[in-house]
């Protein structure tokens, strides 16, 4: 089956969401996903992550067997462990220097890094453990536990009924009983993988429907489902609106209006956080066929690349967005927007198209021998 270049293309944009929104002072993050749904780019990425899984390892269980799809999903995960702590070593390296270079002791404070000035072996073990997470380095630790959950999925791919009914129960237990991975100093995970993997296992399962494979009976399109995703996701867009940029009309709204969103979480997936990406997807689905033209036009295809090659993207933007930073901090201005939103863009473009370059070398045949 060919590749969705769907969830490419939607994946890329998430990636670069994820930059815009880790960039403090950054204007054009008032316009991303976050500030009109309870959804934003982290439960676009694991739902897609989930979704990818399926073609990539699920497919492999039905050819050669659970072992050998297993054995390619923690080679995965061993990938991934060494991006994080890579990355964790740059960033702590990036911050670092640069609070020192400009006497901002606070990026310390701010990113959670400060525990490196005052036990740096103790944090680095527990770096190494995944118990400490400083901000923005919390995703990959997610994807992480979510891969190595990925491997009973596998084994119960053909009893989806099953799959499901075991992450709602998994997902409820984490938020009815505050049940959540150890973080060091800090209770628990920023995202509990107990909460997230029922995206991802919803995505899993959705892979498992586009390629043909043993999945729930979803239901057929239909006006009414299409209309009910229009509506949820307006009433969030209106709701968000009120809370976030009309102050007199929240100083209105009873109180239990603030309480309700202040218990909208995104550490163990709040309901409401789940059924916008869930709309979302709906729509996504319905809207976009999968053989769209303009899915492969020259437009898209910079973001398709970028979701084709979400680690080291990923990996990049996180540090591009410090960098973006302490750039915005020194001139704020308008002109200085648009180039570093464009130059952050263009540097993550420009590593997805190298690293699609080196991967189609590597395809390649080797050159016979000389005779």
């Amino acid at each position: 089956m060919t590749r969705d270049l769907r969830a490419d293309l939607l994946r890329g944009l998430a990636l670069w969401m994820i930059v815009v929104n880790h960039t403090p002072g950054n204007a054009l993050s008032q316009f991303t996903l976050k500030n009109f749904s309870f959804a934003d780019a982290t439960e676009a990425f694991v739902l897609l992550a989930g979704y990818a899984g399926a073609f990539a390892y699920a497919g492999a269980a039905d050819r050669q067997g659970w072992a050998m799809a297993a054995g390619r999903a923690l080679r995965r995960v061993g990938k991934l462990y060494m991006a994080h702590i890579f990355l964790l070593v740059v960033f702590t390296a990036q911050v670092g220097f640069s609070a020192a270079a400009l006497d901002r002791g606070t990026y310390l404070d701010e990113l959670a890094l400060d525990p490196f000035a005052e036990d740096p072996y103790r944090t680095l073990l527990e770096a190494l453990l995944l118990r400490f997470q400083p901000a923005f380095l919390d995703i990959l630790p997610l994807y992480i536990v979510l891969l190595v959950l990925l491997l009973p999925m596998l084994a119960l791919r053909r009893r989806p009924l099953l799959l499901l009914g075991i992450s709602l129960a998994i997902w409820a237990a984490a938020r009815g009983f505050d049940v959540n991975f150890p973080r060091w100093r800090e209770g628990g995970w920023f995202f509990n993988p107990l909460g997230w993997q029922l995206l991802f296992v919803i995505g899993f399962l959705l892979g498992q429907a586009a390629r043909g494979g043993p999945t729930l009976p979803w239901p057929p399109r239909s006006r009414l489902l299409t209309g009910a995703a229009v509506f949820y996701l307006v009433i969030c867009a209106v709701t968000l609106v009120i809370a976030e940029r009309l102050p007199a009309v929240m100083a209105r709204m009873p109180e239990g209006f603030a309480q309700f969103l202040a218990s909208v979480d995104k550490t163990s997936l709040h309901p409401m956080r789940l059924f916008a990406i869930l709309a979302l997807c709906w729509l996504v689905v319905v809207g976009v066929p999968r053989d769209a033209t303009w899915v492969r036009s020259r437009l898209a295809r910079p973001f398709v690349l970028m979701g084709q090659h979400s680690l080291p993207v990923f990996c990049f933007g996180i540090l591009l967005s410090f960098l973006a930073r302490v750039v915005l901090e020194a001139e704020d201005g308008m002109l200085m927007q648009w180039l570093v939103n464009l130059l952050c863009l263009a540097a993550l473009i420009a590593l997805a198209v190298l690293s699609d370059w080196q991967r189609e070398g590597q395809r390649l045949p080797a050159p016979a021998p000389a005779q």
